[in-house]
């Protein structure tokens, strides 16, 4: 928010620190909406203050924050009542990043004089930035106050920053709060962005997708070469994700197109795009996207796993296997990247590095059915037959049997000479495999013609 000093208290308003979790955003909201605020108001006061207040405020004023202090610190001592000397060192603690002293004083201030609009607002706003639970209470208290000048801006202040904080524990009074803050600035395209985020949480889609859409309508183009990524962009990659959240792929796609085109160095523009692609199965379109968002930003893994994972669907296995590889140095311990490398490898028939890949799967995830049975294929492979049995049973725990599970066991046992079980397991696979399978079922009828004794 903007930094410069009010001495009285509607501009203290423009000071109070950004919201907790969202401080960047709500600094940078402030900023965009407001632009230079004026740096003195004249307040209204029923009671004139002591000449030590003044001296105070006229040093605050030069930014001689010690003098205030000295000044303001003796003062609340002789006046502990006084509201306006807890307000002023709550402001200079504010702007001396002094937040827990700040905190303190403006308790003290709101104490003295509940019904202050601007030590409630600011009291609220220092919380968030502690990331403390009272916060939402005091900004609460300051949208059913009147601030002392700049009516407007005020309350704005008061819902937006009230709606922010309350956006992750209550959705609901938030999307009411960004509600109330659109009254005040209706052609906020931010507002209207950030109320759509807050739908989607409420699975109010058809709401949300239309506040995406004012979003877009209000904010400049995506292509202002102002901004590396305008609110446009961000509601157009909003949309697209509800869009494909909803399976409304081909909307999302040609959404996305445009803003890459528009935003041809947008790594994000150009990673959706890729995914949205992906879901659309047009494999070789989608690495191309995500290979161009990867190199805009080398250091988004998640697009690289989704590079990764793209190529591994368009059997691309060799340029997915050093991805795999190169998340895994990063993520030793990711079950899930150590089965995808292994189905990779298992792909390019390296089936004992294979292996190796899937047995560090389950080591690191014991429930991870779907390892256990690619696990039995590379063993199988390797001639592992023991690991073979060993992971379809694991996997049998996990998962339902497949048909072909029953073949994989029974041939299993069938070369370790262990004919009582790969009877039992041919005639499963063969109960089971429908037809599906024709060549392993002529195998399992003729190997059961030799294993099983005669009658």
């Amino acid at each position: 928010m903007n930094r410069a000093r009010s001495a009285h208290l509607a501009g203290a308003l423009v000071l109070a620190g950004a919201l907790a979790g969202n401080a960047d955003s709500l600094a940078a909201q402030s900023s965009k909406n407001t632009g230079q605020t004026v740096r003195r108001h004249k307040v209204a006061d029923t009671g004139e203050f002591p000449p030590e207040i003044r001296e105070a405020e006229t040093a605050i004023d030069e930014k001689d924050y010690a003098t205030a202090e000295k000044l303001l610190t003796a003062f609340t001592i002789k006046d502990p009542a006084n509201y306006r000397g807890w307000f002023d060192l709550g402001y200079i603690y504010t702007a001396q990043d002094r937040t827990e002293d700040s905190i303190a004083s403006y308790r003290k201030a709101v104490a003295a004089k509940p019904d202050v609009f601007e030590s409630n607002l600011n009291l609220g706003l220092m919380l968030a930035r502690a990331n403390s639970s009272d916060a939402a209470a005091f900004l609460r208290a300051a949208t059913q106050l009147k601030p002392s000048s700049q009516v407007d801006e005020g309350l704005f202040r008061a819902w937006s920053s009230l709606a922010r904080v309350l956006e992750a524990k209550n959705p609901e009074e938030a999307a009411s709060a960004y509600r109330e803050a659109i009254k005040l600035r209706p052609k906020d395209s931010n507002l209207h962005l950030e109320l759509g985020g807050v739908l989607e949480q409420l699975k109010d889609e058809k709401s949300a997708e239309a506040e995406y859409q004012q979003a877009m309508e209000l904010a400049p183009s995506p292509g202002n070469p102002a901004s590396a990524r305008s609110t446009s962009g961000e509601a157009v990659t909003a949309l697209a994700n509800l869009y494909m959240r909803q399976k409304r792929f081909a909307e999302a796609d040609a959404m996305l197109r445009k803003l890459v085109t528009a935003h041809p160095n947008d790594a994000v523009a150009h990673v959706q795009l890729g995914r949205v692609l992906a879901a659309e199965t047009k494999y070789d379109e989608a690495s191309v996207e995500l290979e161009a968002g990867i190199k805009l930003a080398p250091g988004d893994a998640a697009a690289v796993r989704d590079l990764a994972d793209v190529y591994t669907l368009n059997k691309k296995n060799a340029e997915a296997e050093p991805l795999y590889r190169q998340l895994l140095t990063n993520k030793p311990s990711d079950a899930e990247l150590h089965h995808d490398l292994g189905k990779t490898l298992l792909d390019q028939h390296k089936f004992p590095e294979a292996q190796d890949e899937f047995l560090a799967a389950v080591k690191l995830k014991p429930d991870f059915g779907a390892a256990y049975g690619n696990l039995a294929a590379a063993a199988n492979e390797n001639k592992n037959y023991p690991l073979t049995i060993q992971a379809l049973d694991a996997r049998a725990k996990f998962l339902p049997e497949l048909p072909f599970g029953y073949f994989l066991r029974a041939t299993a046992f069938d070369h370790l000479k262990d004919y009582k079980n790969a009877s039992v397991n041919y005639h499963k696979f063969l109960e089971t495999a429908g037809g599906k399978f024709p060549d392993q079922e002529w195998q399992a009828r003729h190997r059961l013609i030799t294993i099983e004794p005669k009658k």
